[in-house]
């Protein structure tokens, strides 16, 4: 047997299982505008992956005045990041936008090949190979009066985003008993004038939940001289607005509030760190079936990939234990290198498949080219036992 006979029989059978690679309007389809969805498209654009990418107008951070703990954009409005973001990333030809909703992810392809058919909110469909979901996370606040409209103005989450601009002002720490000594642990070093506004959660079960989480919180909260006011809120009314009374220099921004109740006197707060619960942006993880956890969208780190074949999630929306603005960015650029050497792997095995199209003399002559007429010879002996 000749060896070129031998080396059309192998890709042969290569062929036979290897899939070719669809044809797509996209590479890669990227849901969601925020940081971790421009940094996907970013890292994707700059290998000449085509995407599109999707873009609701809807931000966890929307509301919130400045960006801040993000090294090199500190204290930039994340509406003017988004755009500066936007602008740079449209010098790459191979990356698009659009401004609107998906309605719909539908796998088509298989265990080999990943292909999905998007739909979008006008009922139009687009076709990539891969999908990465940086649709985010919502906050659930409680129906309190003038709570949503504060929220990201003084009445934040995360002290690293907002704590330092409002350092040593009354703070106010909302949400149930059990949690309040984890945000005094995160706030300590920035407040030494702490109320917890429990909202009627300081019961029996609660003080439960509380020593179930940490055995000795009340010593703890002690220890910082932290107050709490069990009373039922009825709203929190703003006084004054951070955004206009502010020290530039000492980047200090001073909000006031006044917490109301069912009884007794309001109390004055300058800030307040929340505990609320989030949930997933859009249903599109659910309608999708992806493993889900604590809310949050399942993924191996390794490349944020998702329990279905082809899809990664990215941002606060996934499992992997963060959700800010560097996280966002990192998990977007991580899944973009993931999903792009995947895809030259898919390439790259198609190509090969399609070499067993070859006639035999031009396999024949691959072949020597690639290694030689010394095996002939060797493979000659070998037929005759020597």
């Amino acid at each position: 047997m000749r060896i070129a006979s031998l080396l059309s029989l192998s890709l042969s059978v290569l062929a036979a299982s290897a899939e070719t690679i669809p044809k797509t309007d996209y590479d890669v389809i990227v849901v969601g505008g925020g940081p971790a969805g421009l940094s996907a498209l970013s890292g994707v654009s700059r290998v000449r992956r085509s995407a599109l990418l999707f873009d609701d107008n809807r931000y966890r951070n929307g509301p919130t005045r400045n960006m801040h703990d993000v090294i090199g954009n500190d204290g930039t409005p994340p509406a003017e990041f988004r755009g500066l973001a936007r602008e740079q990333i449209s010098k790459y030809p191979s990356a698009h936008f659009r401004n609107g909703t998906v309605k719909s992810i539908t796998p088509t392809g298989n265990d080999e090949v990943s292909t999905f058919t998007v739909t979008d909110g006008e009922g139009k469909n687009y076709t990539a190979r891969k999908i990465v979901l940086g649709t985010g996370l919502k906050d659930v606040l409680p129906d309190v009066p003038g709570l949503q409209e504060a929220f990201g103005k003084g009445i934040w989450w995360c002290p690293w985003c907002d704590g330092w601009e409002h350092r040593d002002q009354p703070l106010g720490v909302l949400g149930a008993l059990s949690d309040v000594l984890g945000s005094v642990l995160e706030t300590n070093t920035l407040y030494s004038d702490i109320v917890a506004f429990v909202n009627g959660t300081q019961t029996p079960e609660g003080e439960a939940k509380a020593t179930a989480s940490h055995e000795d919180w009340q010593e703890q909260l002690k220890a910082w001289n932290v107050k709490i006011d069990n009373r039922t809120i009825t709203s929190i009314e703003r006084i004054q607005d951070g955004g206009t009374h502010q020290n530039k220099t000492a980047g200090i921004q001073y909000d006031k509030f006044l917490v109301h109740f069912t009884e007794g006197d309001p109390v004055e707060r300058g800030a307040f760190i929340t505990n609320y619960p989030t949930a997933q942006r859009t249903d599109l993880p659910y309608d999708m079936g992806l493993n889900m956890t604590d809310s949050k969208i399942k993924v191996d780190t390794s490349g944020m990939r998702t329990s279905e074949f082809g899809v990664y999630a990215i941002g606060d929306a996934n499992s992997d234990g963060s959700t800010n603005v560097p996280h966002a960015m990192f998990s977007g650029k991580k899944a973009a290198v993931y999903l792009h050497v995947q895809m030259s792997r898919e390439d790259s095995e198609s190509k090969i498949s399609k070499r067993a199209n070859l006639n035999l003399r031009e396999l024949e002559k691959e072949a020597r080219r690639a290694i030689g007429d010394n095996l002939e010879p060797q493979w000659e002996k070998v037929k005759r036992g020597n």
